[in-house]
């Protein structure tokens, strides 16, 4: 099945200028055209797009992107190492953006508790002078965190 730039967008859920910009930045070297010049996507293409979008989601440039791209036009032979190598870095980078993700959110999460508890007495002076073992334990290791400068 084919699709116009309209259509495609439409099912990837991204403005239509997206890809118009992608084709325009050398990203869809594998999208034929009709005879009377308009971008005609097909399922293969669809994947194309997804992976793209993935690559973007990880971090990756526009340029890095094209990079990639061309690496895939370039064979099995000559790449494949080369493509892994980079969505093994990708993996790994998510993986750690992942972690990091996770600390924010906990702190996030310790200091929603505190100003709860600092709206409820009126004031942050209890809930500054807790201890440790006062804090609830879901957050105490975001406060020991906290007091570590080392």
């Amino acid at each position: 099945m084919l699709y116009t730039v309209g259509e495609m967008a439409k099912v990837l859920g991204i403005p239509a200028s997206t890809l118009r910009y992608y084709d325009k930045e050398g990203l869809l070297p594998f999208v034929e055209r009709s005879s009377g010049g308009i971008r005609m996507f097909s399922d293969k293409d669809y994947e194309w797009l997804k992976v793209i979008e993935c690559l973007k989601q990880s971090g990756l440039s526009i340029k890095e992107i094209r990079a990639f791209i061309e690496m895939a036009q370039r064979g099995d032979e000559s790449s494949l190492a080369e493509r892994r190598a980079l969505f093994q870095d990708r993996r790994d980078a998510v993986k750690k953006q992942m972690e990091e993700m996770r600390e924010t959110l906990a702190l996030l999460e310790f200091k929603c508790w505190y100003y709860e508890q600092a709206i409820e007495d009126g004031t942050e002076e209890r809930v500054r002078s807790l201890s440790l073992d006062e804090i609830p334990e879901q957050y105490r290791a975001v406060k020991e965190k906290m007091q570590d400068k080392g």
